[in-house]
């Protein structure tokens, strides 16, 4: 009985250590969609593979706080963005615009892509040709000969 209690005990502990502190949200469901669908078009900047929206990261429910404020303060969409753009960069879009300082992220793995094949086909074709070149000598033919057991 006393390692049943015990157990229970431990279970109990064990939940309130785990257990987070909830996540404000809104009050008004018009602005929690609001700030889901902006966060989702922007990058977490600690975890940089997820969305504002979907990321846990402490500094990402910073931001999106500070978007609720924006919202709360009445400002569009384009001057959120624009102020979190100016704020921390393009590297907080998604997508980021196609401009003369993103001409590389947009279209460099296209030019890599084109520089590979170009340089597989003249291997390729290089290599086709040195084996056309060079037919076997005499000599070669007859170990082969000897090797093939003819």
């Amino acid at each position: 009985m006393k390692i049943i209690f015990t157990l229970l005990c431990a279970l109990l502990l064990s939940t309130s250590v785990l257990s987070k502190e909830a996540t404000p949200v809104a009050r008004d469901p018009v602005t929690e969609a609001r700030l889901i669908d902006l966060a989702k078009d922007m990058r977490c900047l600690v975890c940089q593979n997820e969305s504002l929206a979907a990321s846990d990261a402490d500094l990402a429910k910073d931001l999106r706080e500070e978007i609720r404020q924006l919202i709360a303060q009445g400002k569009t969409d384009k001057q959120i963005t624009d102020y979190m753009v100016q704020r921390y960069g393009n590297f907080i879009r998604y997508k980021p615009p196609v401009d003369a300082t993103t001409y590389a992220l947009w279209f460099g793995p296209f030019l890599l892509l084109l520089v590979a094949l170009g340089v597989l086909i003249v291997v390729v074709k290089k290599r086709n040709k040195q084996e056309e070149e060079a037919p076997l000598s005499a000599q070669q033919q007859q170990q082969a000969s000897e090797l093939l057991g003819e």
